[in-house]
């Protein structure tokens, strides 16, 4: 064998040794592949199930806002109204509104229009038309205005805000900074929250972090559905702009306040006709009882229902000598009260001229009487 020949030999020697060797790793290999896969937690072998998978999130936005973009109205409100001093001066305020009827009925914030001496409303289109204020209820933030339009308008869908939880899809829309036809998007971030609303208290108050600036009041919330479930009311801020709290006045608190106020003009609500405070601990202290919380009925109005039952207002102080203190409600239609706050709620579920049962603490004793309950009154 010549020289040539054995090299070659050694070359076709060497290639099928390289052949053998790379068909013996990738048996290998795939020996432990199997055994890898067989090893494979069982649920990564499950299938992704995705929500909507053929309908984006951006899809569902775009689809809503052209849902309900001629359904949301610009709301002009002229009046004599506090500037930044304090100090009233005729000027304009501005807000949204949603079309809850084709003839022309809208729904906003009572805040709005409050103390407007002319309300104007700015359709999507650019049509304006001067308002009448139908109704406008303090306790809640709402209010209905009615508008005279030549043509039919396009309303909104109204939801249901009582089985909304947090992470659902939130979607304002609204004129922030008279920047008409604006949307934003976020979560529900919390529901049932309590806001304070010159001296009343709202309830069960939805919050979102979609943003909410001024301008937004009276715009509707949406769901995924492009359902509204709230009207845009509020926002937490330290700096004048939206820090990610906004809150809304869920839709089916509003509906059964604007069914009121289109059928009466106001809203009724029982009266028990008393002042109060909180009893807590600290006061219980302070003032020497036993009972550590309740109503404390502060004044009685002369001539009102709880007057007529009996109850009894705190007189002078309690560094006074004459000082006698008032009646502590504990207890509302068997229902325990703890605070104003309990005896706001309770109340406001019951109706005028309903008789309830009271039970309070006096000097030491529980006493029980009977209230018929009054009209509210303006």
């Amino acid at each position: 064998m010549s020289k040539s020949e054995g090299f070659w030999k050694l070359v076709v020697f060497g290639i099928l040794i390289g052949v053998a060797s790379s068909l013996l790793t990738a048996g290998i290999f795939f020996t432990w592949g199997d055994r890898l896969y067989e090893k494979t937690p069982p649920i990564l072998e499950q299938k992704v199930i995705l929500v909507n998978e053929s309908l984006s999130q951006e899809a569902i936005v775009s689809a809503i806002f052209e849902q309900v973009k001629d359904s949301v109205v610009h709301i002009v409100s002229v009046g004599e109204f506090e500037n930044i001093f304090g100090i009233k001066e005729k000027s304009e305020r501005t807000g949204s509104g949603m079309i809850i009827d084709s003839s022309g009925l809208i729904l906003t914030n009572q805040h709005v229009v409050e103390d407007a001496d002319e309300v104007r409303v700015i359709l999507s289109n650019g049509d304006e038309w001067k308002a009448e204020v139908i109704g406008a209820d303090l306790v809640t933030d709402t209010a209905v205005l009615k508008i005279d339009p030549s043509y039919d308008l396009k309303p909104v869908i109204l939801g249901d805000s009582d089985n909304i939880v947090p992470g659902q899809i939130s979607i304002a829309v609204g004129n922030p900074y008279v920047l008409e036809n604006t949307i934003t998007v976020g979560v529900i971030s919390a529901v049932n929250r309590t806001l304070s609303n010159d001296g009343y208290k709202i309830y069960g108050v939805i919050q979102t972090d979609a943003a909410i600036n001024p301008g937004n009041s009276g715009g509707p919330l949406l769901n995924s559905k492009g359902e509204v479930i709230g009207i845009t009311s509020a926002i937490f801020t330290v700096s004048g702009g939206f820090q990610g709290i906004g809150f809304a006045i869920p839709i089916n608190t509003a509906k059964q306040v604007a069914e009121e106020l289109i059928e009466r003009g106001k809203v009724i609500r029982p009266w028990l006709g008393i002042t109060g405070r909180d009893l807590t601990e600290e006061l219980s202290e302070t003032l020497g009882i036993p009972i550590t919380s309740g109503a404390l009925v502060i004044e009685v109005e002369p001539g009102g229902p709880a007057y007529k039952a009996g109850l009894k207002g705190t007189e002078s102080s309690p560094f006074e000598e004459d000082f006698i203190l008032g009646d502590v409600i504990v207890e509302i239609a068997g229902e325990k009260i703890s605070s104003m706050d309990d005896l706001i709620e309770v109340l406001f579920k019951k109706q005028v001229g309903e008789r309830i049962e009271i039970k309070y603490w006096r000097e030491g004793e529980i006493y029980t009487t009977e209230v018929i309950l009054g009209e509210r009154p303006k």
